[in-house]
């Protein structure tokens, strides 16, 4: 057992030396390009290019926090300024170097968050004994009609799984059908349904400390991503009804209601609670936005997470476990763990058209958020709170106190599925990143 720790870690830091040196050149590479093709003139070229982000995301704003006219010309914009700067380099023989540039800086970033991520892999337990009655609630609408596409129902049943559809009034005691079946000895608990469905009947299984299993079939599915499930093929999870492998994973909670990847708080769970939400998403979004960012209804929130405090955010994101960066070029909006025992906090405040220009810095935009706790407060001037629970919404008492509960989800997974690729959630440090390339990681 020794060797073989020994042999992962050996291989893990040969790994990060690897990617650090290669993040080095790609980082080399983007300043070189420019450099050999324009000179000290390239400089100009990327101060046009930045600009031309800041218009663009000035058009944004417009385009989201306004109606009628000023709606229009930040359309416009938000389109034509990212046009004009790349007719005016390719005019000038810049639009290739640029995009290789470019090109080179996102490998450089990715290369260095992936090197300096500490190598992390789940604990997973081997399954000695099959359940003796699995239990499955699918939903056939979910994703499309996946559950009768992929004949789920019949082959959970050949597995010796008790299959309950989701139909008719049910679909509103999701809870109660999963604790009828502990009740009557289910001893798995398993969903094959969207996010909201699966943290309702978690909640469940963790309660029992019974094993849970989850069958992708939603529209987004989230967790089963994290989990390293196919998302396009869910037979393959089926293989937890009968075997796999057992892991730890963390729950989240908003007041006294779970979660498995996020509640939102503010412009987003205010717009989930639009009745008209489900049925016309854009549009919804784009007649409710303009009233919750500038308007008399623009939600105010307040928040602590251990040392970080911060008011006037329009939006925030509590997750189960961080999330990485959303610009994160090797996972975009993905969690590289799911037993941290910590909430991911975003929060967001864009008040103006400067501060809206500004977000082009990611994340050290002066109106973005980002910290990690095992414990966060959110609060408002309003008695009550909407929240988005995993899509789903709701509405609690304010103060809202979100926290982790450390390793209580028991999931069975198959042997065989998709790793998590490391990354990290913060920006590279450029420092640590030349001296682990120069095999000095200390």
């Amino acid at each position: 057992m020794r060797q073989s720790r020994a042999a992962a870690h050996g291989t893990g830091v040969g790994t990060g030396v690897g990617l650090a040196r290669l993040a080095v050149l790609a980082l080399t590479g983007s300043v070189l390009v420019p450099l050999v093709v324009a000179g000290l003139r390239s400089v100009l070229w990327a101060l046009a290019g930045i600009a031309g982000l800041a218009l663009a995301a000035a058009g944004a704003w417009w385009t989201l926090a306004h109606t009628g006219v000023v709606r229009a010309l930040g359309l416009a914009l938000s389109v034509a300024a990212p046009l004009a700067v790349l007719a005016v380099y390719a005019a000038y023989g810049m639009l290739w170097p640029a995009c290789l540039a470019l090109a080179l800086w996102v490998l450089a970033v990715a290369c260095a968050r992936t090197a300096l991520a500490p190598a992390h892999a789940t604990t997973e337990r081997a399954v000695d004994e099959a359940p003796r009655h699995p239990w499955v609630l699918m939903n056939p609408r979910s994703g499309g009609g996946k559950v009768g596409r992929f004949h789920l129902v019949d082959k959970a049943r050949a597995a010796g799984a008790q299959v309950v559809l989701l139909e008719g009034p049910r679909h509103q005691d999701v809870a109660g059908l999963a604790r009828q079946a502990v009740a009557e000895g289910a001893d798995l608990l398993a969903v094959a349904g969207g996010d909201g469905t699966q943290a309702l009947v978690a909640e469940v299984a963790a309660r029992h400390d019974l094993p849970f299993a989850v069958i992708p079939v939603g529209t987004r599915n989230h967790f089963a991503l994290d989990l390293g499930l196919d998302r396009d093929d869910p037979v393959a999870a089926l293989e937890a009804l009968t075997g796999g492998v057992e892991l730890r994973v963390d729950l989240g909670y908003a007041g006294d209601r779970v979660f498995v990847n996020n509640a939102s708080f503010g412009t987003y769970a205010s717009v989930v609670a639009d009745p008209a939400y489900r049925d016309a998403k854009r549009h919804t979004v784009l007649r409710t936005l303009p009233g919750l960012l500038t308007g008399e209804d623009a939600p105010t929130l307040r928040m602590r997470a251990g040392q970080t405090r911060a008011e006037g955010l329009q939006a925030l994101l509590v997750s189960n476990n961080p999330y990485g960066r959303a610009v994160d070029a090797a996972r975009p909006g993905r969690r590289e763990r799911l037993d941290s025992g910590l909430l991911g906090v975003v929060g967001v405040r864009v008040t103006d058209t400067a501060q809206a220009a500004g977000m082009v810095r990611g994340p050290r935009a002066a109106g973005l958020l980002r910290a990690g706790a095992p414990d966060v407060v959110v609060e408002s001037d309003t008695a009550t709170l909407p929240v988005g629970i995993d899509g789903e919404h709701a509405v609690l008492p304010a103060p809202v106190l979100c926290h982790s509960a450390p390793g209580a989800l028991r999931v069975r997974v198959p042997r065989h599925r998709r790793r998590t690729p490391r990354a990290g959630g913060e920006p590279a440090d450029w420092p640590r990143v030349a001296r682990l390339a120069l095999g000095r990681p200390h």
